[in-house]
């Protein structure tokens, strides 16, 4: 038995506090806590740093707000300096319009194992929906809410994941399919293939790259179905500004093997 990892929950974020305000609440609600709770915030203004201040009085754990300033969409380099910066050597990544269920750390943490990354679901809750949970602060949802979207996606059936883990979405393109805002991978071999490619401007698809350079160095993808679930509250699509050059991007990936990439994690640490 390999033993429990110590786990980093990084939480990237941007101008929406009222959603953050919601994830930190589900941080609050889990059935085991994190080692520490990273903010990974992309240029936010003093309201989101007034939330994160009001839960260091609540939350019983570490907080790491890691802030740079606002010079459009820079995902990928403010995941990295979260990373860099954090203490556990396994990183639990969502979004800052994340509601996590109770069991969501405790989940990620059984099911870790060396030489693999993880990829985790989604559950999509509806426009009406989200707004009344924003609107009277509610932070917990099921598979049985109103206005939930994937119905399966949110149950949550331990005895169920070894049958999902090596085989479900695992085939062809699929394989590249990740969730940055459910996704978590050790610290260590982040390290490995220089985390985030921060070439990546924009919304779209530095996640995909960066797990490509993780299968590249064999690493296993895990998908933990049934498990990890993630309420994702609604909001406008991204700008897709930059999309068509992204993609060439980790397609390049895909074609040239890649392993390493020049610009990332290793600017920091």
């Amino acid at each position: 038995m390999h033993k429990t990892p110590t786990i980093s929950l990084i939480i990237s974020t941007y101008n929406w506090p009222e959603a953050l305000e919601l994830a930190l609440l589900s941080v609050m609600a889990q059935s085991i806590m994190p080692a520490e709770l990273i903010i990974a915030d992309d240029g936010s203004d003093s309201r989101t740093k007034h939330i994160i201040d009001k839960f260091r009085k609540k939350i019983r754990i570490p907080i790491n707000h890691v802030w740079h300033e606002d010079r459009g969409f820079r995902l990928a380099k403010i995941r990295n300096m979260a990373i860099s910066q954090a203490i556990g050597d396994y990183i639990v990544q969502i979004d800052g319009d994340i509601i996590m269920h109770t069991h969501f750390i405790e989940d990620h943490m059984n099911f870790a194992q060396p030489g693999s990354f993880v990829r985790a679901s989604r559950v999509y809750i509806n426009k009406e929906t989200s707004k009344k949970m924003i609107q009277h602060r509610l932070h917990t949802a099921s598979a049985f809410s109103p206005g939930i979207s994937n119905f399966f996606s949110a149950l949550r059936v331990p005895f169920l994941w070894k049958y999902f883990e090596k085989t479900y979405k695992a085939k062809g393109d699929e394989r590249y399919e990740i969730h940055g805002c459910n996704m978590a991978y050790w610290k260590k071999d982040a390290i490995k293939v220089n985390g985030y490619n921060e070439q990546f401007n924009g919304w779209g698809p530095e996640d995909k790259e960066f797990i490509t350079r993780l299968l590249n160095i064999g690493l296993q993808k895990r998908f933990i179905k049934l498990g990890a679930v993630a309420f994702h509250l609604y909001h406008k699509e991204s700008s897709k500004k930059f999309l068509k050059s992204n993609i060439a991007a980790f397609k390049e990936a895909i074609e040239q093997k890649s392993i390493f990439c020049e610009l990332g994690i290793n600017q920091y640490i």
